[in-house]
């Protein structure tokens, strides 16, 4: 469904320290993004795919990042155990805590997730879908 989700960051480096923290313990990989003119950017993907893929910029319009109320991007982790990898890599990293890595059953059988905020303020969450076959 998504080509690409894209975030604002107020610092390129951190925030790309802060992803790479998050993202590469559930199996995603940085992207190069070729200079096209536009904002600094740093890209995730999955290693077998081109797309979807996971953008942070610093915004076009040389504003500040703000975060929008409601907002939150949720990456999908293979195990229970990288939630709580990626969870830890993002706490020591810069994040902070939104929701401690533990079981949300409400959300469907083998649900297992946590939340986080990125050192820009925007809600993240990863998330073990046991309900569902891997990716699906």
């Amino acid at each position: 469904m998504f080509s690409h989700v894209t975030i604002g960051c107020n610092d390129i480096d951190r925030a790309a320290a802060f992803y790479d923290a998050v993202l590469i313990p559930i199996g995603q990989k940085r992207r190069a993004v070729t200079p096209d003119g536009g904002p600094l950017a740093a890209c995730w993907i999955s290693p077998d795919r081109t797309l979807p893929r996971f953008y942070v910029y610093m915004p076009f319009d040389h504003q500040p990042a703000s975060v929008g109320n409601g907002s939150m991007v949720a990456f999908c982790a293979p195990s229970a155990e990288s939630v709580d990898a990626a969870y830890a890599a993002g706490i020591a990293a810069g994040g902070s805590d939104e929701g401690m890595p533990g079981p949300r059953p409400h959300y469907g059988d083998g649900y297992y997730g946590a939340y986080l905020r990125d050192p820009d303020g925007n809600k993240v969450h990863v998330a073990f879908r046991g309900d569902l076959p891997a990716f699906a």
